[in-house]
């Protein structure tokens, strides 16, 4: 069974070089784009060898691997060749299947490279005084663990590609910009001036203890007789038997199941249906989600807010206040506002909310599914902007500050918009009008506008207080504001959404009164 997987695997990839010229073509481009990369960490690892920066360089490098194979071949889609299910016709064990193809892995450019960086990486934990024995085990222990996290994942990305689509990998490229933008705005504004920036150390310690980072900080940790060698070591250890024990039961379960047939014009036709799973709240949410991404009066209100918190504060540029300062500023007003834009979204339903209201949609299930595409909006945009303002600022320690003040205004927001687009709607440009048309109504609304916006930050004034004494007195007080930031927004969240539940439940003959009349 190994030999005559080995073979077809050579085949495979002897193969790929005689397909089509469009084919062979990016294949050859693919394959020059990884011998150039890694190129540049081979000598960059080179150029730090011996230095303090060699060990935090390999440990935070060698985690974003790792986390990178976990996650990019089931978010990327990518074809597995010698995917255990296409062997279920054979009658094979799948134990056998399972480590003859895992054995095949090894056969690929991508790997070949990998081992070339893993050796470099090895000799960089020598020149650090680890025992050559422990440098080379790690390095071969890195490299496994990186392709049975890729395997796993290409096995379990396969197994619900029947359910994958358009939207659901546009999460997946914002969950990837949340992640990558803000780290590499990170590590730009740091300090390389020969000596590990402490914000980088800090992240390589705490790198290092994790399932990804273990494996290379061993030799390190044994070169420096660390207080953490030993648990370095059984966390790689065991890092590596879980994921031989994830493999073996993935495939297991693949080979003895089969997917359920779905219809191409099925798969096509359901968009955000498809995405979220068939509850009430997921239901609500897909439907808040296509019109929130389709309807141009949504689509104004977040084009808005970032330009009117960064217009918001320009003047206190004008008036003297120190440019770090106002640098600060607009994330906390985007968050602010991000929380307050639903606070009218059941008028944006206009009659259309009948649909909630007569097939009994529980309040909470409304009041939550409403909130998805406001948090899938602001989320990447405010993980992206906190790190953005940080870096011109040029503090990293205020950066909890930053980050529990801006939790706290939106979640609070989040959470008392809730309450008032069911408790104080008021009329809005209907479906198809222009977004800043204003419809004639006896009812204002500023009332339930101005709550919303005064609540939430009533309910910040607690994180605010700690992030300005972060700011002018005891930076140590960064922390703080961030626990009371989240732990107080997340407390009028739930709050939020437990009242709106209620009232929607209630109120349901008063919302269609409402829808039908504004």
């Amino acid at each position: 069974m190994v030999a005559h997987v080995l073979r077809l695997r050579l085949a495979l990839l002897i193969g790929g070089l005689r397909g089509p010229r469009r084919t062979v073509v990016r294949l050859v481009l693919a394959i020059a784009v990884l011998v150039v990369a890694a190129g540049a960490a081979i000598v960059g690892l080179l150029a730090v060898r011996g230095t303090a920066l060699s060990p935090a360089i390999i440990v935070v490098g060698g985690s974003v691997l790792l986390i990178g194979a976990s996650l990019a071949p089931a978010m990327g889609g990518i074809d597995d060749q010698l995917s255990p299910r296409s062997f279920s016709v054979f009658g094979t064990s799948p134990r056998a299947v399972a480590w003859s193809t895992m054995l095949a892995s090894f056969i690929s450019i991508p790997i070949a490279i990998l081992i070339a960086i893993a050796i470099v990486v090895a000799g960089n934990g020598i020149a650090a005084g680890a025992p050559p024995f422990v440098a080379a085990i790690c390095a071969i222990g890195g490299v496994v663990t990186f392709v049975f996290m890729a395997r796993t994942s290409m096995l379990l990305g396969a197994l619900w590609r029947s359910h994958r689509s358009r939207e659901l990998s546009r999460i997946f490229v914002l969950l990837a910009l949340v992640i990558v933008v803000p780290a590499a705005i990170f590590l730009a504004s740091l300090d390389w001036g020969g000596e590990v920036p402490p914000a980088f150390a800090e992240a390589a310690e705490i790198a290092s203890i994790t399932p990804f980072g273990a494996v290379w900080a061993v030799p390190f940790a044994v070169a420096s007789d660390s207080s953490l060698t030993a648990l370095c070591i059984v966390i790689a250890i065991v890092t590596l038997a879980l994921c031989a024990f994830v493999w073996d039961v993935a495939v297991g379960y693949a080979m003895r199941t089969v997917d359920k047939p779905v219809s191409v014009r099925e798969r096509a036709g359901m968009g955000w249906f498809s995405v979220f799973p068939r509850t009430q709240t997921g239901v609500v949410a897909a439907r808040s989600m296509i019109y929130w991404f389709r309807d141009r009066r949504y689509v104004a209100n977040m084009v808005v807010v970032p330009i009117a918190a960064v217009a918001a504060s320009l003047p206190l540029l004008i008036a003297g206040v120190p440019l770090g300062i106002v640098l600060l500023l607009p994330v906390p007003i985007m968050a602010l506002f991000f929380g307050w834009i639903a606070h009218n979204d059941v008028a944006y339903d206009s009659t259309a909310v009948w649909m909630h209201v007569v097939s009994g949609v529980r309040g909470l299930a409304d009041r939550l599914g409403r909130l998805v595409p406001i948090i899938v909006v602001a989320v990447p945009i405010l993980a992206i902007a906190i790190p953005v303002s940080i870096a011109f600022y040029g503090r990293w320690a205020f950066a909890p500050a930053l980050v529990g003040v801006s939790a706290n205004l939106f979640l609070a927001g989040l959470g008392l918009s809730s309450i008032s687009s069911v408790a104080a709607p008021y009329a809005v440009s209907r479906p198809g009008d222009s977004p800043f048309q204003q419809p004639q109504r006896t009812g204002s609304g500023i009332g339930a506008q101005t709550l919303v916006l005064l609540g939430a930050i009533v309910c910040s004034i607690p994180s605010i207080m700690l992030a300005v004494t972060a700011l002018t007195d005891d930076i140590t007080k960064a922390n703080a504001a961030m626990w009371m930031g989240i732990g107080v927004g997340t407390l009028v969240f739930g709050a939020g959404l437990a009242i709106g539940a209620i009232l929607f439940d209630r109120r349901g003959m008063q919302i269609m009164e409402f829808a039908e009349t504004s």
